[in-house]
């Protein structure tokens, strides 16, 4: 363990303000207490974040999941104080979720880290949330007094899986019951709902006039690896099921340009398969850090039976005819496992003919990541006539 008996010197530190100032003060207790005092951490700089934490520990690290795995990294702890610190070089305009492993004693505990407010939720729990120099939350993910849309629940007769299934929409609060409106199906809606700030999204891009009016179907499944992962089934229960009990109780434009599927990560595989195995009802598909495999010597890394199969079914799709006009959005994070996949998945869509927007933060794969991605991704396949190349 590398111990500092003293602050290590100003250009050692960087150029944050609250670094310059423990230029020449003696590391005590004092010191710490005005140096933590007022600030936000991680303090943000170009190309570097400085993280901090106090207490007495055996070890800290930073631990984030990125690159399909636990990236961990030491704190230093100052001498002769209980301060722990931590410079990691970063990219400028990004963010990335996170836990502090603090070891006491030969036990380690997760925690949030107590220094920084920002939090991000998903369904296992919540993360910090570190943001770098020059990352903001878009605007128009905020509640901003949009008129708001409503929700409601239905129940769908599925002949794809022997049983009713709910499933909960969106309604724009413009939907006009007399004209046909535009649909988006959004896989794990409810997590969308709960994770990614979906109906405020919605209702700032829709009362802007960013996109149209949309109904938005919101699917649920209890079982992701199984339905999600290549089969017909849930294609199926899409356009045979859902579908119609949706134009039943509202009018949904039968232009398939005006129909979307998206997803992320699993449902990212869900949507391109239905798009595949069904084509001509949907015309659009926002895809978000989907799990693809298609370079299959990659499959050692990813032993889980689920990548297999959905190596298979890319195989499959290979051999399929090329899809009737469609518009693709596919987006990734930088710092996951998933972007050299995601990267090859827009090309292949190219070479099928399909108009590919592909699009990457520097972020992983996180709930907060897809939806700074969502304005863009509908913007692509339901403003078809605008230029958002750029």
């Amino acid at each position: 363990m590398n111990v500092r008996s003293e602050w290590p010197p100003v250009e050692g530190l960087g150029r944050h303000p609250a670094l310059e100032t423990l230029a020449g003060v003696r590391p005590d207790a004092e010191a710490v207490d005005a140096f933590l005092a007022g600030q936000a951490f991680p303090l943000a700089e170009p190309g570097m974040l400085t993280f901090a934490w106090r207490g007495r520990a055996d070890h800290v690290h930073l631990v984030r999941w990125i690159h399909a795995s636990a990236d961990r990294r030491p704190f230093e702890p100052v001498g002769g104080t209980d301060l722990w610190l931590l410079r990691l070089p970063v990219e400028d305009g990004g963010r990335f979720e996170y836990k502090l492993a603090v070891g006491r004693g030969g036990h380690e505990e997760l925690l949030l880290d107590p220094l920084n407010p920002e939090r991000a939720g998903d369904p296992f729990g919540e993360n910090s949330v570190a943001r770098t120099l020059g990352y903001e939350r878009p605007e128009w993910s905020l509640p901003r007094g949009a008129p708001a849309g409503r929700i409601e629940e239905i129940m769908v007769a599925s002949r794809a899986f022997g049983e009713a299934r709910r499933a909960r929409v969106y309604l724009p609060a413009a939907h006009d019951p007399a004209r046909p409106c535009a649909l988006v199906v959004i896989h794990d809606g409810d997590d969308f709902v709960a994770y990614a700030d979906l109906p405020a999204v919605l209702d700032n891009l829709i009362d802007a006039g960013e996109i149209p009016p949309v109904i938005a179907a919101l699917v649920q499944t209890r079982d992701r690896l199984g339905e999600y992962s290549g089969g017909r089934q849930h294609p199926a229960f899409l356009v045979g099921d859902l579908l119609p009990a949706l134009s039943a109780r509202w009018r949904i434009s039968e232009v398939p340009a005006e129909r979307v599927l998206l997803g992320a990560s699993l449902g990212a595989v869900a949507s391109l398969v239905t798009a595949f195995r069904h084509p001509g009802v949907f015309g659009g598909l926002v895809l978000k850090s989907g799990s693809f495999v298609l370079d299959e010597r990659k499959l050692a890394r990813r032993p889980h039976p689920v990548f297999h199969r959905i190596a298979r079914v890319m195989r499959a799709l290979r051999r399929a005819p090329p899809l009737p006009p469609t518009r693709a959005f596919v987006s990734t994070g930088e710092l996951e496992g998933l972007a050299d996949e995601n990267r090859a998945l827009a090309s292949f869509l190219r070479e099928r003919g399909v108009d590919v927007l592909f699009k990457s933060a520097w972020d992983g794969h996180h709930w907060h990541n897809w939806r700074d991605q969502l304005r863009d991704g509908l913007r692509w396949v339901l403003r078809p006539g605008e230029d958002q190349t750029g």
